[in-house]
């Protein structure tokens, strides 16, 4: 992968990583709302955050040379 398309895919993944973080605050605001007696919810944050995490892995793994962070 040359460095334009590195550049791409990290953006792309920066502003996926962004939207999954405010989806994160909303489930985390509706949780507490519910008193955290939300089984879907509390499905549905734990997915928000292992996406979350999978992205961060793929955007760390773009900078395998520590050019772009």
């Amino acid at each position: 992968m040359n460095d334009d398309e590195k550049g791409k895919e990290f953006l792309k993944l920066i502003d996926e990583q962004n939207t999954l973080q405010w989806n994160i605050v909303a489930k985390l605001s509706s949780l507490i709302k519910s008193e955290w007696n939300s089984p879907e919810l509390k499905t549905e944050v734990e997915n928000l955050v292992k996406d979350h995490y999978k992205i961060t892995k793929d955007l760390n793994s773009l900078d395998d040379n520590n050019s772009i962070l």
